[in-house]
Order: structure tokens, then C-alpha cells, then sequence
């Protein structure tokens, strides 16, 4: 359900950007101005981005190999990287250069002059669709968490990066509205400057933020707290007395490791043990249906009732 939500909303986002980017350029030629420009190309970026969100959801579904044992699920978090440079450079970097050199050589906006604020405000338009879209698959999956929690703690790339450049894109809209309309109310075009500027800027945070949160993905995270709460409740029982210390990591949005130390009672036998490891496994799958690779290793507590190794979950 979260895979194909978030694809849904790429391929919206990604049409949506496709038009909007095509009908901006168009603005530009017949008007020459920088915000224009500005928003042509950060309607590129964000297309461009959006298909390599769905090239990372593609090669991540590969099987697993000798040599990549536990498959390619992260491949999605590097080209959720590969976005946030690409938004830094080609969207927020030339945007702060055309801001650059619009200020130092101000024009005004001489022809067609309705044609960036018709542009503009379609693609306000637009682009509130395609967030929306976003916004409305992100709920069936966000739960209770607020919009800043779920853009911290989200697994899967796609939706949280969608979402912030769709929000990018629409305060962008507003920074090059205002420009090109004080420029056209004061024939002053360094307001088309400040507004390309304006563009830049924001651009640069979205992609510093998305980029933070793509090394952490990158690093690895483990589970979220009410996964680890649920595994950590599935494993006692049937054999298995507690838990002794527990490890969880993402291996990709929707596959995760489960690495445990577990209580065994002492006079447990060797197939004692081994039916209790396996009844466990199979709570913890029906617990968490994501917790696809799991190893838990059987211990026995001190004679003091003491746990062994205890570490935080």
C-alpha cells in the first residue's frame, strides 16, 4: 500500500512538473524574465528528480545476490540522495546565479506582459494538485505522527521528498509571482532579481534538509518505536523467557533486519530451543510483516536472575 501510494504520487508530481516546466520556458523566451527562467529550471530539476525516484523504486526490487546477500531495498535512499544534489545545484545553484546576474543588469519586463502572471498562476494551480495528491497518500500511512515527525521518521524516500518539493515548488510560485509582478507595477527589475533569489534560497534548504535525511537513511536507521515495542512484545513465549538485547535496521523502506538475544530456560534441549527460535520468528512476522530477516541467538540468564548484555533496544 505505502510502495504503491508513494509511486502514485511521483507520477503525479512528475507529469505535473513535465507541463508546468515546458509552459514556463515558453514564458521565458516571450518575456525574458529571470524568475521565469528560475522556475523553468526548477520544474526540470524536480521532473528529473522525480524520475529517479522511480528508477530507485525500480532497481531496488532486484533479488538478492551472493554479493549484495541482503538485496537492494537502500538503493532507494541513494537516489533520494542523488535528489537533494540535484535540486542544490540545478534548482537552488542556478537560481542564485540568475538572481546574480539579473541584479547586476536589470531589465524590465518590455512584452507580453499578462503571460508570467497567467503562467504562474496555473501552475499554482498545478502544483496544489500534485501536493495534495502527496498530502492524501502520506496520510494513509502517517498515523498520528505530525507532518515534521513524519518527514523525519519516514522510511520510504519517495512521499517525504514529493512533499517537500511540491511545498518548495508552490512558495517558489509566490517568491516569482511577487517578482514579476512588482516588476511589472514598477517597471523595476531587480524585483524579478529578488524573487529568483528568493527561489534559490528556498531550494537550497529543501535540499539540505533532504539531504540530512537521506544520509541518515543512507547510514542506517533502525525500526520505529511502535515496531520495536511490537517485536520486542511478539518474542517471549513458548519457550523463550525475554528478551535479553535487541537490534533492528531497515535494509530498505519495507524490509527489516531483526537481530535479537533471547532467554532460554536452562534445561531446554537442543529442539526445545529450536522450536522456540522458530515459534518466535513467527510472531515477530505477524507481529511486524516487515521484519523479514531475523536471527536470534539463545542465552540463558545468570543464576542472579541478572539479564546478560543488557543493551537498549
Amino acid at each position: 500500500m505505502a510502495t504503491e501510494g508513494s509511486t502514485k504520487a511521483v507520477v503525479t508530481a512528475m507529469l505535473a512538473n513535465l507541463g508546468i516546466a515546458v509552459t514556463k520556458f515558453v514564458a521565458f523566451l516571450l518575456t525574458a524574465s529571470s524568475s521565469m527562467l528560475a522556475e523553468a529550471v526548477h520544474s526540470v530539476a524536480d521532473t528529473s528528480n522525480q524520475a529517479l525516484l522511480l528508477l530507485g523504486g525500480k532497481r531496488a526490487k532486484r533479488a538478492a545476490t551472493p554479493e549484495h546477500p541482503f538485496g537492494y531495498g537502500r538503493e532507494r535512499y541513494v537516489y533520494g540522495f542523488i535528489v537533494s544534489i540535484v535540486l542544490f545545484t540545478l534548482g537552488g545553484l542556478f537560481a542564485l546565479y540568475e538572481a546574480w546576474h539579473k541584479w547586476a543588469d536589470p531589465h524590465p519586463i518590455d512584452s507580453w506582459h499578462w503571460v508570467p502572471v497567467v503562467v504562474l498562476l496555473v501552475a499554482v494551480v498545478l502544483e496544489g494538485m500534485a501536493l495534495r495528491t502527496a498530502a492524501l497518500e502520506s496520510n494513509r500511512i502517517r498515523g498520528t505522527r505530525s507532518w515534521t515527525r513524519f518527514i523525519r521518521t519516514a522510511k520510504a524516500p519517495e512521499l517525504p521528498v514529493i512533499l517537500l518539493e511540491d511545498l518548495g515548488a508552490l512558495c517558489g510560485l509566490l517568491f516569482a509571482l511577487l517578482g514579476v509582478t512588482m516588476t511589472l507595477v514598477t517597471g523595476e527589475g531587480r524585483w524579478d532579481a529578488a524573487g529568483t533569489a528568493m527561489i534559490g534560497l528556498l531550494l537550497i534548504i529543501i535540499a539540505a534538509i533532504l539531504a540530512v535525511e537521506m544520509k541518515s537513511l543512507l547510514i542506517g536507521e533502525s525500526a520505529s518505536r511502535e515496531h520495536q515495542a511490537a517485536i520486542a512484545g511478539a518474542l517471549p513465549g513458548d519457550g523463550v523467557e525475554s528478551v535479553i538485547h535487541m537490534r533492528t535496521l531497515h535494509l530498505g523502506p519495507d524490509e527489516l533486519l531483526v537481530a535479537a538475544k533471547v532467554a532460554i530456560g536452562r534445561s531446554a534441549s537442543g529442539a526445545d530451543i529450536a522450536a522456540a527460535i522458530d515459534a518466535a520468528e513467527r510472531r515477530v512476522r505477524a507481529a511486524v510483516p516487515i521484519a523479514r530477516v531475523i536471527y536470534l541467538e539463545p542465552d540463558v540468564l545468570r543464576p542472579t536472575g541478572r539479564l546478560d548484555d543488557q543493551l537498549p533496544g
